[in-house]
């Protein structure tokens, strides 16, 4: 059988398109992973907004189911943002005796929710305390998912 120019030509173009499938697989891969990506922050975004909105009840309200389910929301927001990948930051620092110490935002974050309870139970404590306390948590939330 004698082949021709014709379908040397279809066969060139044949091998042609394959590498530029193996592409369009690559973008289409990269292109998912971006809209995952995006998905992941639009969700801790809305996580964020919640937990503000359930804050300004705290410090309007002051009751304990209000202060419950806040944290849970940070609990929440802190799992999902390290379910996502999302690095905990974490920091060494020598104490007095010489030992190792680490310490971990995460830990702040619990510090400050005591804290927030603390106030909560306070009554004498006004609302601008309880808000400066809920937006210091608002902060190391932002800096563990920024």
């Amino acid at each position: 059988m004698k082949v021709t120019q014709e379908m040397r030509a279809q066969l060139e173009a044949t091998q042609q398109k394959q590498p530029k499938q193996l592409n369009t697989k690559a973008s289409f891969q990269s292109v998912v992973g971006q809209e995952s990506q995006k998905m992941k922050e639009t969700e801790l975004n809305r996580l964020l907004g919640d937990l503000t909105k359930q804050g300004e009840k705290v410090a309007k309200f002051r009751s304990f189911p209000d202060l419950g389910k806040y944290k849970r929301m940070v609990r929440q927001f802190i799992q999902e943002a390290t379910n996502y990948g999302l690095e905990l930051e974490q920091s060494r620092k020598w104490d007095l005796n010489g030992g190792n110490q680490t310490l971990s935002l995460v830990k702040q974050v619990d510090e400050k929710l005591v804290q927030l309870t603390d106030d909560v139970l306070d009554q004498e404590k006004d609302s601008i305390d309880v808000l400066d306390v809920i937006g210091e948590i608002k902060g190391l939330l932002m800096n563990l998912y920024a």
